[in-house]
């Protein structure tokens, strides 16, 4: 078993500075984490020889479940191929909150993306009122099941990202993630889950240790070289403790 290090880079790091992160970023030991970038669209073909370089696999943070067609501004999951990626995140909370899409939506870009050979990044999680209220599993299970209908869930990967905890600062504690994690797994089986929201180099060995938590889904602290390998290297260190 080895940490699944994912970074989400958002509307950040464009061609140029994108460049500059893969020259900057240090080696890792490769054999010991999977490493993830996802970065804008135009970003994408731009670094992905100075990706492999480094051993860090590139996805898109976004796709349509059209193949081809008058949607103008939409990428499909081909393009994504065509352009580096191996993975893509699905379904991410600023997707569903800012831009409205619905689970149905998501379901069809998923199985896109499962069509065309991209491993897909599943965004699942509450808003602060559901966890106050005690409804958290209520609402994950509600999202895995429309997300996943049709779909075997082990043909991708789950992020759990607590929608109160992402660009706020405020994170679910180690024991509150575990136990969602743990949640998932019981509910579809051992699959890959990782854990999102405000996730830094301070909070990173924690969230990491806990025996549900296969690695973390990055957004802020992917953006700067030192920062990002430091959660990878707690990653590294949080699985040879706990085996």
């Amino acid at each position: 078993m080895r940490p699944f290090i994912a970074g989400n880079w958002k509307m950040n790091n464009g061609p140029i500075r994108g460049k500059a992160f893969f020259e900057e970023i240090k080696e890792f030991p490769r054999e010991k984490a999977q490493v993830v970038i996802f970065p804008p669209f135009p970003t994408l073909p731009q670094v992905k020889e100075l990706a492999e370089r480094k051993a860090i696999a590139l996805g898109g943070q976004n796709l349509y479940w059209r193949e081809k067609g008058a949607f103008t501004g939409e990428v499909s999951a081909e393009m994504l191929v065509e352009a580096g990626a191996d993975f893509v995140l699905v379904g991410h909370s600023e997707r569903r909150n800012i831009f409205g899409e619905t689970d149905e939506l998501i379901n069809l870009k998923l199985k896109a993306a499962l069509k065309w050979g991209l491993k897909p990044v599943l965004c699942v999680g509450e808003h602060l009122g559901e966890r106050e209220e005690g409804r958290t599993m209520e609402k994950i299970k509600f999202q895995l099941d429309a997300d996943l209908s049709g779909i075997d869930p082990h043909r991708l990967i789950i992020a759990y990202e607590p929608i109160w905890a992402i660009g706020t600062g405020k994170n679910a504690t180690p024991d509150q993630a575990e136990e969602v994690h743990a949640f998932i797994k019981e509910y579809l089986g051992n699959i890959k889950v990782l854990y999102g929201g405000s996730v830094k180099p301070e909070n990173a060995f924690s969230l990491m240790k806990q025996p549900h938590i296969d690695g973390v889904l990055v957004g802020g602290a992917s953006l700067k070289p030192d920062s990002f390998y430091d959660i990878i290297m707690a990653g590294v260190k949080a699985f040879e403790e706990k085996g």
